[in-house]
C-alpha cells in the first residue's frame, strides 16, 4: 500500500475515535423519513444506528409515516385533505393513521431485533388539537404539548432503544395525529440531545435553490454544508415559507434555540451516511449549529506539532518554505488555527514588521477541508487583526499561490516594496513573488 494511503487511513482512525469518545453517553434523536422506511437502505441505515449504540451513544427514534398513513387510507376508502402542507385527520381516519403509525415504527423494532438490540415502542407524548385556524378544523390532527421525557431516559439507561410513532394522546386519552419531524425536535430538546438527525432523501440545503444570505459557502457539489442559528435565520427570512427543506431548518434553529448542540439534515440514501456524518468533521448534509462549530483562535503551544503536520505536505511541493517547532514556538503569538470539533485543519500567521505592515505567512489548509473557503477564513481573519493593529499594508511572499491571494485584494510588488529587514532575509534562489495589500484601499 502506497505509504500517502496508509497515512490518510490511520488520520481517519485518529479521528473516529477522538468522534467516539466526545458522544460516548450523549443521546442522539434520529427522525427517518418515511421516504426512506420504503427504501431497501433501511436495514444498513439501522446496522450503523446499532453501531453507535454499541459504542455507549443512546440512540431515540423517530420514523416517519405519511408514505405508509398515504397508502393505508387509500386501502381502505378513506379520503383526506392537507392545509398548507398539514393532514387534516377525520374521525373516521385516526384509527388507520394509529395503524400506519405504529406499523412503521414495528419495521423499525423488527430490525433493531434483527441485529440483537431491544427497542420499546410507547405512549410518552401528550399532545393537544391544532383546533380551528383560520376556518379550518384540524380535528385529530394535533401538536406536541408534552414528553415524559424521565422515562425515557430511563428506558435509555437501561439500554434500550425508545421508538416514537407520530401520535400523541391528551389527558382524555384522545389519540392525535402529529407531525413527526416536530415530534423530533421536541425530543431532541426535551432530551437535551447532543444532536437531532432529520434523515430523508435530501441531501439537504442545495445552494442553488435558494437565495442564500451573503458569506454561505457551497461545496463543490453546491451543497450547503453548515449554517449558524444566525445565518438559518437569514436564510428562512430571505425565502418564501411553505419549502419542506425550509421548514426542516425552520425546526434545526429551534431545536438549537433549545439547547441541541447541532442538527443534521442528510440523505439516508447514501451508504453510511451518519457515521460520515458523525465521524467526519466535514460530513456529507448540512448542518445547523448552536455553538460555533468552527473558529480560528490563537494557536497555543499544544497545536505546534499538528500545525506542522499541516503544513508539510506544502513544504514537499515547495509552496511553504520549511518550518521547525522551534520556530513555531517563538513566535508563537503571530499563528491562528482553523479549529473544528477541537481538531486543527488549518493555520496562518501575521508576523509584523516595521513601517506598519505584517507578513501574511504559513497558511496551510487540511486537504479535507480543501474547496470549503477553509483558507479563504485564515486570511480574512489576518487581514481583519491587521486593520485592527493600525496596520497600513500587508505582504505576502509566494511561489505558487499568486492568483489565489489576489481575490483579497492583493496586487503584485517587488522585492523592493518589502521592508529593509524582510529584503535582506528574501531567498533568490526560491524567487518568491511579492503581492501588496494596501488595508486603506480595502473596504
Amino acid at each position: 500500500m502506497e505509504s500517502h494511503k496508509l497515512q490518510e487511513q490511520v488520520e481517519l482512525i485518529r479521528e473516529v475515535f477522538e468522534y467516539i469518545h466526545r458522544f460516548q453517553g450523549k443521546t442522539l434523536v434520529i427522525k427517518i423519513d418515511g421516504s426512506i422506511m420504503e427504501q431497501p437502505s433501511l436495514p444498513l441505515l439501522v446496522k450503523d444506528l446499532v453501531l453507535l449504540y454499541r459504542q455507549g451513544i443512546r440512540i431515540v427514534l423517530v420514523p416517519g409515516a405519511t408514505q405508509r398513513i398515504d397508502e393505508i387510507l387509500t386501502r381502505y376508502g378513506i379520503k383526506w385533505d392537507r392545509v398548507e402542507g398539514v393532514r387534516i385527520s377525520s374521525p373516521e381516519a385516526i384509527p388507520f393513521i394509529k395503524m400506519a403509525a405504529f406499523d412503521v415504527s414495528n419495521r423499525l423494532m423488527t430490525q433493531l431485533a434483527a441485529n440483537g438490540v431491544d427497542g420499546v415502542i410507547g405512549n410518552w407524548v401528550k399532545a393537544r388539537s391544532l383546533g380551528v385556524r383560520k376556518g379550518v378544523d384540524y380535528q385529530h390532527t394535533g401538536a406536541v404539548e408534552k414528553i415524559d421525557s424521565d422515562i425515557v431516559r430511563k428506558l435509555l439507561a437501561e439500554a434500550l432503544i425508545p421508538i416514537f410513532p407520530n401520535i400523541g394522546w391528551n389527558a382524555a386519552g384522545t389519540p392525535y395525529n402529529i407531525n413527526s419531524n416536530e415530534l423530533a425536535a421536541a425530543l431532541s430538546s426535551s432530551l437535551a440531545a447532543e444532536k437531532l438527525f432529520f434523515i430523508s432523501d435530501h441531501r439537504g440545503v442545495i445552494g442553488g435553490q435558494y437565495v442564500l444570505p451573503e458569506g454561505i459557502l457551497l461545496s463543490e457539489e453546491g451543497l450547503v454544508t453548515h449554517l449558524s442559528v444566525a445565518e438559518a435565520q437569514k436564510l428562512l427570512e430571505g425565502n418564501p415559507a411553505g419549502d419542506p427543506m425550509l421548514d426542516l431548518v425552520r425546526l434545526a434553529c429551534r431545536a438549537c434555540q433549545e439547547g441541541v448542540s447541532r442538527v443534521h439534515i442528510v440523505n439516508g440514501e447514501i451508504e453510511g451516511v451518519v457515521l460520515k456524518e458523525i465521524f467526519s468533521s466535514v460530513g456529507c448534509g448540512t448542518m445547523v449549529y448552536a455553538n460555533e462549530h468552527e473558529n480560528v483562535r490563537p494557536m497555543q503551544r499544544a497545536d505546534i506539532p499538528e500545525a506542522l503536520r499541516l503544513m508539510r505536505p506544502f513544504i514537499e511541493k515547495e509552496a511553504l518554505v520549511e518550518r521547525r517547532e522551534e520556530d513555531l514556538a517563538a513566535r508563537l503569538g503571530d499563528f491562528v488555527v482553523y479549529e473544528v470539533d477541537g481538531l486543527i485543519h488549518a493555520c496562518g500567521a501575521l508576523h509584523p514588521s516595521t513601517e506598519q505592515r505584517a507578513e501574511v505567512a504559513a497558511v496551510a489548509v487540511d486537504e479535507t477541508y480543501a474547496g470549503f473557503g477553509v483558507g479563504r477564513r485564515i486570511v480574512s481573519f489576518l487581514i481583519e487583526r491587521a486593520r485592527a493593529l493600525g496596520l497600513r499594508q500587508l505582504y505576502v511572499l509566494t511561489t505558487q499561490t499568486a492568483d489565489w491571494f489576489v481575490q483579497f485584494g492583493f496586487r503584485e510588488g517587488g522585492v523592493g516594496d518589502l521592508p529593509e529587514e524582510r529584503r535582506r532575509q528574501y531567498n533568490r534562489q526560491r524567487n518568491s513573488r511579492v503581492l501588496l495589500l494596501d488595508l486603506e484601499a480595502v473596504s
